[in-house]
């Protein structure tokens, strides 16, 4: 799904209206039959969902408003997202923490136990497996979810290396949580929403914050997190009470929470600066100069002990060669792959994700560039299809967060 799912949606839409569904089937590179499907799939088509394939997955791409429409409603309203194809588990053991340590950067010993914190898998030479948010529940239990698209690769590297590790004594196992289903509710109306399904104070729960609770009759794992910018939950619930749980959620809302697609969703994390593994970072970009050295703990910093840590810590003593910024951008929306140029014609990057952003009404873009020329106002050239057209690095966020924070 490289190059954008927003240009995807856009594409697909055009392909529906011309009657071009043999086309849509083609691009898409998987038949119906090859798919996994999610327990709201049924749910989906009857909304008027456009099924696409997804890492494997039959994802809705939209419904019957426009991905433009969709964005704005959930940063005006809400929106509610199916994300079963991600994949959570747990690590249990008293021997949990020490062991993900060994794997990712952050500073899990360091969480108190019910919060969480962005995080990145890293390999030997400091690139990056995926990105996770990881919850440390308690200190012998560690609740995780991973990208959809990286489940096999992930699970086969935390398999190996805890193999290794439980066979020096090490106490740690997993569960991986098939019974389990995703949903993510963001937006101003999400908090307001899910307090008519739990007894549970949610003004109390706090941004990366966890709790294991009863909302709306079911036992439900809720983080206080999400992938757009705005304020929202994940929520973890059984499979079995999923579809009671989406339509409670909907209803209560009197119809302003829509149910939103991927197309939505990644215009969404693009306007809130927000990387997508595969586009924005892959195994050769370290979280350095992915933009993510917030995420290594400071206690990390100093003693490291994680795969590939020689290699980052190096790059927080001199810095990175390249780095990840914004851009907005004059033509064309910018694609993945598109090369960015400084004003003398120079090579100096390439974009990883770009579209138009539904908020803002203009370009948005974020790509890697060479150290030094990413100071936010450096002018430079993004070519599409042959053509130099004008851009300026800029910071990100694109359009402001509002995680819900103590004041």
């Amino acid at each position: 799904m490289r190059g954008g799912l927003w240009q995807l949606g856009q594409s697909i839409t055009r392909r529906i209206a011309h009657g071009d569904k043999k086309g849509v089937a083609r691009r898409c590179f998987a038949s119906e039959a090859e798919l996994k499907k999610t327990v709201f799939h049924d749910f989906h088509v009857a909304n008027g969902g456009k099924m696409v394939p997804f890492a494997g997955w039959s994802m809705p791409i939209q419904y019957k408003d426009s991905i433009m429409d969709s964005t704005i409603n959930c940063r005006q309203n809400g929106g509610l997202f199916d994300v079963s194809h991600m994949c959570g588990l747990s690590l249990k053991g008293k021997d949990a923490v020490p062991f993900l340590e060994k794997l990712v950067i952050a500073d899990v010993a360091g969480l108190a136990p019910g919060t969480g914190s962005l995080t990145v898998f890293t390999n030997e030479k400091g690139g990056a497996i995926d990105d996770s948010v990881i919850t440390k529940v308690k200190d012998d239990h560690i609740y995780l979810v991973v990208n959809a698209g990286c489940r096999d690769k992930d699970l086969a590297h935390i398999e190996k290396h805890m193999k290794a590790f439980k066979a020096k004594g090490g106490d740690v196992s997993w569960h991986i949580h098939d019974e389990r289903s995703l949903l993510a509710l963001q937006g101003p109306l999400a908090a307001p929403v899910l307090q008519h399904l739990t007894k549970e104070d949610l003004s109390k729960l706090y941004f990366g914050e966890f709790r294991v609770l009863d909302i709306n009759g079911s036992q439900c794992f809720l983080t206080r997190t999400g992938y757009t910018g705005e304020d929202g939950f994940e929520i973890s619930v059984p499979s079995e009470h999923g579809l009671d749980l989406a339509k409670a959620i909907l209803e209560k809302s009197e119809g302003k929470i829509r149910l939103t697609g991927l197309g939505a969703r990644d215009s969404l994390r693009l306007e809130a600066g927000l990387c997508l593994y595969g586009n924005d970072m892959e195994q050769h970009i370290t979280p350095v100069e992915a933009g993510l050295t917030w995420a290594i703990g400071k206690r990390r910093r100093a003693e490291g002990g994680f795969l590939g840590a020689d290699v980052i810590l190096k790059q927080l003593q001199d810095g990175p060669s390249i780095r990840r910024v914004g851009f907005f951008s004059s033509g064309p929306p910018p694609r993945g792959h598109s090369e960015i140029q400084d004003e003398g014609g120079n090579n100096i990057g390439e974009i990883t994700s770009g579209g138009f952003s539904p908020c803002l009404q203009k370009n948005i873009a974020m790509g890697y560039v060479k150290s030094g020329l990413h100071k936010a106002g450096t002018k430079v050239k993004i070519i599409i299809r042959g053509k130099a057209n004008e851009g300026v690095v800029t910071k990100m966020p694109f359009v402001p967060t509002k995680y819900y924070k103590p004041t």
